[in-house]
């Protein structure tokens, strides 16, 4: 039982509360609503069953007009809804009818990403559903002008940011987060985006677009999966001046100051979420790229797309192309465009399947592999000028500066471009290809479509439709000397859910 001092303390804070609601025109809390939560600690990660209004607009569990009468009454939506009850299988269809009207691929990304803010089921429905029609639009090429314009169209943050501003508390801003149970982060800093170069914040594109993919087409669950963007500020200056922009107005950390922020994060998710937890570096610049992954390789589960799984899908795309070329890896001569990331990632394991075929010296195979970089072939007289990641690549040849001069002194049956720069795949490079070989394989792998070495139909035609393409963006099929030719895409969607899901 209440003792006598405290009822006349419970009656003194009553009148009190009175008081001052009759003093500043306030309601009285009868009911004492406003302190239902006065003592309750509130956390990111603690959550109810959402019932009511609440539940519609949770993203999470939200089926819109799918809700069945049963769970209208059961979850207290009865007249927040209209009273018809329409199927997802209804619902996809009316929404592929509505995204068909866009013209313009942005409006159908926008859409598509409001659809997965306010109804997450629905939105991998859709996706899996029609997953060849909607996979340029979350991902390549319409994921590139997205992220450009990321800015503009921003409307509700779908991942964590990690800035300099969080130093000596990223821990704090991962315990933000309000799932747990994490499985897959994909974290970029923005500076390398597809093609495009330096996109600073904006970048979260990218690893929102990815994990959209893990799900889709991994079937990890999308509360599994969280997208970090690390700001460390910009080097474009065409974003610094755009009062649209979304991440800090600075110029890029490098060096120390870079490097600090990034261990403490690493640190701080294998506090979080645990030495299990996948994290894949995505667009990172080629400087940072190979250290991180070399570095936290030991220490954490890490994983680099660009490097790695572009790598795995090249490869098994080389192996196919075989059956229509004929011979062994080993039997064939590759020159790549582009000398990053991804082309020595590539080159790499093509030298490794090459030596596990042969038995034959990793050393001995990489000299089946060539590489152009922006100041021409890579041999042993550059070598004191190269970065680390380009050195196993300068062999003993005589120096030439353009990939035409190249092609001519190598010879090679395979060219593949990761250069990032649009169209060039020349005519003249193209037709030098065709020249000594029946039929020349041509990887033209940069993304977005616009930075394509060359198109599918440029690569047919000039060949007189002998070439065997593949690309790193879509191209509609084309039709050369009555035939119609289905270019291949090279994507690493496969890889990386396949590589999770032996992961997990």
């Amino acid at each position: 039982m209440e003792s006598a001092a405290e009822t006349a303390e419970a009656e003194k804070e009553v009148a009190a509360e009175k008081e001052v609601a009759a003093a500043g025109g306030g309601v009285e809390d009868k009911y004492g609503e406003d302190r239902a939560t006065e003592e309750l600690p509130v956390t990111p990660w603690a959550f109810s069953v959402a019932s009511g209004y609440t539940l519609l607009r949770d993203p999470h569990h939200n089926k819109g007009l799918a809700f069945t009468e049963r769970e209208r009454d059961a979850h207290y939506l009865r007249g927040l809804l209209p009273p018809g009850v329409v199927s997802q299988d209804l619902q996809v269809k009316k929404i592929m009818h509505n995204l068909r009207q866009y013209k313009v691929p942005l409006q159908r990304y926008v859409a598509m990403m409001d659809l997965q803010e306010r109804n997450e089921r629905l939105f991998y429905k859709l996706l899996i559903d029609n997953v060849e029609e909607l996979l340029p639009v979350v991902y390549t090429p319409t994921v590139g002008e997205a992220c450009q314009k990321y800015g503009s169209i921003f409307r509700r943050p779908q991942g964590l940011y990690v800035s300099l501003r969080d130093k000596g508390k990223v821990i704090d801003v991962l315990r933000n987060w309000p799932e747990r149970n994490i499985q897959v982060i994909v974290v970029t800093d923005g500076e390398r985006i597809l093609g495009l170069g330096d996109l600073g914040c904006q970048g979260m594109g990218i690893p929102v677009g990815k994990l959209s993919l893990y799900t889709a087409l991994g079937g990890v669950r999308p509360s599994a999966c969280l997208p970090i963007t690390i700001d460390v500020g910009t080097n474009n200056e065409q974003l610094l001046n755009d009062e649209f922009y979304i991440g800090l107005r600075q110029r890029r950390a490098t060096g120390e100051e870079y490097h600090e922020l990034m261990e403490e994060f690493m640190d701080a998710v294998k506090q979080i979420y645990g030495e299990k937890v996948l994290i894949q570096f995505e667009d990172f610049a080629n400087h940072n790229a190979f250290d991180l992954l070399a570095k936290y390789s030991k220490s954490h589960l890490v994983f680099n797309d660009d490097i790695q799984g572009t790598a795995s899908v090249v490869l098994a795309g080389l192996l196919s192309s075989l059956k229509v070329v004929g011979g062994t890896l080993a039997e064939h001569t590759y020159l790549f465009l582009g000398a990053g990331e991804a082309g020595t990632g590539i080159a790499e394991l093509i030298a490794l399947e090459i030596s596990k075929q042969t038995n034959a010296p990793i050393e001995e195979c990489r000299k089946k592999v060539f590489l152009v970089d922006s100041k021409g072939l890579i041999v042993s007289s550059r070598k004191n000028s190269l970065q680390p990641f380009k050195t196993s690549w300068a062999h003993e040849r005589e120096p030439v500066t353009t990939l035409l001069d190249a092609i001519k002194s190598i010879r090679p049956t395979v060219l593949i471009g990761t250069s990032g720069v649009g169209r060039a795949f020349t005519k003249e490079v193209i037709e030098a290809m065709a020249s000594f070989n029946e039929r020349p394989v041509i990887f033209s792998l940069s993304n977005p479509t616009s930075h394509s070495e060359c198109t599918a139909e440029e690569a047919y035609k000039w060949t007189q439709g002998r070439a065997v393409f593949a690309s790193g963006s879509p191209f509609d099929p084309v039709e050369y000397d009555g035939k119609i030719r289905v270019p291949g895409q090279r994507q690493t969607m496969l890889i990386f859910s396949l590589d999770l899901a032996l992961v997990l």
